[in-house]
């Protein structure tokens, strides 16, 4: 009897050992697959992130905010050109010089819309250069290696029943959250590529305010906007980078589940610093 009960333990015993590596080694491909795209993904140009949606931003843009555009060019430049004539007392004191001044400024203003999306890629093409030459430095896989793994697995081995079904509990709900923070960091990644179609394809607007050196804070926030969302990028590459750097600190002891939760852990942090990077691009070019 003694020796039918044992290798009944010894069957749930192996099946929950099982059933924990199935889970740990499954556990981190998410997010890992996640991490190690971020790179790529927040290198990657408008233009060449999506061609197809980028295409139709750029249509949309010229073809319907453009025009609109142009009138609000239309009334900025004919109230500059009131304030030119006036600003001398009341034309007491007028010369003719202040329409060459007019011309060029109005001239000025209708290059920046005719070349806005010229203008815009510029911008994020910095943007990618900078996050490249990141990505190149920035290095570290966040997996667990295949050591740390048979560790936890002699370890496992090593428990009774109680514990390995209270581990094995506990890895599911692990598991759970590891994929809704996957999730997250898709979100997150892909959200500002969205913002950024989003706002170029109003770049027309900001840009025709150019012409008035009152109405061109528009324009000017406009662009400290542009860089804050194209430099989110960088600042999306430290987190992961310094996220690589934690995970592999973390020592797989004999307290398996308090190493489960610490990687937990660092990954909550990872999208909470993912979350913040948006606020601090925008606080450091100082874009409302």
């Amino acid at each position: 009897m003694d020796t039918i009960f044992q290798a009944i333990t010894d069957w749930l015993k192996e099946m929950l050992v099982s059933g924990i590596m199935d889970s740990l080694s499954g556990m981190f491909d998410a997010v890992n697959q996640q991490v190690a795209d971020v790179a790529s993904q927040v290198g990657t140009s408008p233009a060449g992130f999506s061609p197809g949606v980028f295409s139709m931003i750029r249509n949309v843009s010229e073809s319907v905010i453009i025009p609109i555009a142009g009138l609000i060019l239309t009334f900025i430049a004919c109230y500059e050109l009131i304030q030119l004539i006036i600003d001398h007392n009341n034309l007491a004191n007028f010369e003719t010089w202040i329409f060459f001044k007019w011309i060029f400024k109005t001239f000025v203003a209708v290059m920046l819309i005719t070349n806005t999306f010229n203008i815009t890629m510029a911008v994020f093409d910095v943007a990618q250069h900078v996050i490249n030459s990141a990505g190149g430095i920035i290095g570290g896989s966040t997996a667990v290696d295949a050591a740390a793994l048979a560790g936890m697995q002699d370890t496992l081995e090593a428990m009774e029943i109680g514990p390995l079904i209270g581990v094995y509990m506990e890895v599911l709900i692990l598991g759970i959250g590891m994929k809704i923070m996957s999730l997250i960091v898709f979100i997150i990644v892909y959200g500002r590529m969205i913002e950024i179609y989003l706002m170029t394809s109003l770049a027309p607007i900001p840009f025709s305010t150019f012409g008035n050196r009152e109405q061109s804070q528009i324009g000017q926030n406009y662009l400290r906007s542009l860089f804050a969302l194209g430099f989110q990028g960088f600042l999306i590459m430290i987190c992961v980078g310094i996220y690589a750097v934690l995970i592999q600190s973390v020592s797989f002891s004999d307290n398996i589940v308090a190493s489960l939760w610490g990687i937990m852990g660092y990954t909550v942090l990872l999208c909470f610093t993912l979350f913040k990077t948006g606020t601090l691009a925008k606080s450091v070019f100082n874009a409302h």
